[in-house]
């Protein structure tokens, strides 16, 4: 069974849902999963999981989190994190190009992306959570 970092960003409680929901489901699973906000992280963290997932929300004109998420990743350029990622986060308005661009970004670091992201708007639903659980499951499988 894979170990699992979750390392996340969240201002109104959205995207640490989106973060424990993945939790639960690698958690289920059988994994070991480190859950972490991003200000309690380190680039060990990373580099010691074999699978990783990021969360953060939409934020200004569709940007990350600029005081310690966006610092975050940008310190991950040249680290060890070719290994299978999924980006996650929430939005209110806008068509997620966010998510698009960090997409491309964290490919462009060597990240192994399960998807393009996965995006909620606002607040996750019970169907959220429950495809967020089962997005985890099968992160550590």
């Amino acid at each position: 069974m894979k170990d699992l970092a979750i390392i996340y960003w969240s201002g109104t409680g959205n995207t640490e849902a989106m973060a424990n929901a993945i939790a639960d489901g690698a958690k289920e699973a059988g994994s070991s999963v480190k859950l972490l906000d991003v200000d309690s992280a380190t680039i060990e963290d990373v580099t010691s999981a074999s699978v990783l997932a990021f969360g953060c929300p939409s934020m200004g004109d569709e940007v990350l989190e600029e005081m310690s998420f966006e610092p975050f990743i940008e310190s991950l350029e040249g680290n060890d994190i070719k290994k299978p990622t999924l980006l996650f986060g929430s939005y209110d308005w806008g068509d997620g190009q966010w998510m698009r661009e960090w997409a491309d970004r964290m490919k462009g670091y060597g990240s192994l992306l399960i998807n393009d992201g996965h995006i909620v708007n606002n607040e996750p639903g019970d169907d959220d959570i429950k495809e967020l659980q089962d997005l985890g499951a099968s992160l550590v499988k």
